[in-house]
C-alpha cells in the first residue's frame, strides 16, 4: 500500500461529558475511497469534522503527508492549533455538507468563486474561469447566474461540490451529501460523486446509501459508539461482516442491491 496521505492516531473527541470518538486509528492513501456507515449518533459526522478541524480533536493527532497538525499543549496529550495552520488544512481537505451552506444573496458562480478570491487571493477573472469549469463538470453550466433559491436541492448540492472542487483539495469529505434531498434528486448527486471517484480522487463519504457505498468504496468502515467496529473491503463489510454489531445494522436495510 502506498504511504498514507492522511493518518489519524488515537483520536478522541468529547463534548463536555459526552465522549463521541474513543481512540480512532485510521489512515487513507492517495486515491482511496472510504465509505463510513453507521447509525445516527455513532460519531460519523464528528469524525469527518475533526479531519478538517471544523471540530478540534480532544486528544490524538491528525497528520497530512506525514506532518502532524498543531503542536503539543501541556503533558496531557492535548494540542494547540494555530488558526493559520487550520486554514491551510481546510484548503487541502475539502468538505461537502448535508446542508448546502450556499450564500443565498450570491449567484451560483459567485458562490463557487468566493473562496478562490477571499481565501486563495485569486484575481476575479481567474477565479471566474475556474469556477465556471467546475460548474460545467457537475452539469450546471447553464446556471451560472441563478440564485440558490431558484435551484432544486440536487442542483444546490452540486454547486456545493463545485465550490469544494474549485479549491483543489487533496482530499474530499462528504458528510451524508444526499440525506436532505428528495429521493428523486439523490441520483444526480451520486453520479457526480461517482464521476469524481473515477478521476482517482481521495474521498471519504459518510452515507446511508449502502448500495452506492458498495460500488463506490475501496474501503468501508462501520462506526458505532465512537469506535470502528469493522473495517474492510465492500464485500467484507457489506456482504460478509464478521461482527454481530455490523450484521445487526445491515439487517435493517433490506432493499439495497449489490
Amino acid at each position: 500500500m502506498t504511504d498514507a496521505i492522511l493518518r489519524v492516531t488515537g483520536l478522541h473527541k468529547s463534548f463536555g461529558d459526552h465522549h463521541v470518538l474513543k481512540g480512532i486509528d485510521f489512515s487513507v492513501a492517495a486515491a482511496e475511497r472510504v465509505a463510513i456507515i453507521g447509525g445516527s449518533g455513532s460519531g460519523k459526522s464528528t469524525f469527518l469534522r475533526c479531519l478538517n478541524f471544523m471540530e478540534l480533536p480532544s486528544l490524538g493527532t491528525v497528520a497530512l503527508d506525514g506532518r502532524e497538525i498543531g503542536r503539543p499543549a501541556g503533558g496531557d496529550g492535548a494540542r494547540y492549533y494555530p488558526e493559520a495552520e487550520l486554514c491551510a488544512v481546510r484548503e487541502r481537505v475539502g468538505m461537502v455538507f448535508q446542508q448546502f451552506n450556499l450564500f443565498p444573496h450570491m449567484t451560483v458562480l459567485d458562490n463557487v468563486m468566493e473562496g478562490l478570491v477571499t481565501v486563495k487571493g485569486m484575481k476575479r477573472a481567474a477565479a471566474r474561469e475556474r469556477a465556471a469549469a467546475e460548474l460545467e463538470k457537475v452539469g450546471l453550466g447553464a446556471k451560472f447566474d441563478a440564485y440558490p433559491g431558484r435551484l432544486s436541492g440536487g442542483q444546490q448540492q452540486r454547486v456545493a461540490i463545485a465550490r469544494a472542487l474549485a479549491m483543489e483539495p487533496e482530499i474530499l469529505l462528504f458528510d451524508e451529501p444526499t440525506s436532505s434531498l428528495d429521493p428523486e434528486l439523490v441520483g444526480e448527486v451520486l453520479r457526480v460523486i461517482r464521476q469524481l471517484a473515477d478521476e482517482g480522487r481521495t474521498m471519504l463519504l459518510v452515507t446511508h446509501e449502502l448500495g452506492f457505498a458498495y460500488h463506490f468504496a475501496t474501503k468501508v468502515i462501520f462506526l458505532a459508539d465512537g469506535v470502528f467496529h469493522e473495517v474492510g473491503t465492500p464485500d467484507e463489510v457489506l456482504k460478509q461482516p464478521r461482527q454481530e454489531r455490523t450484521r445487526a445494522f445491515l439487517a435493517r436495510y433490506t432493499e439495497f442491491g449489490f
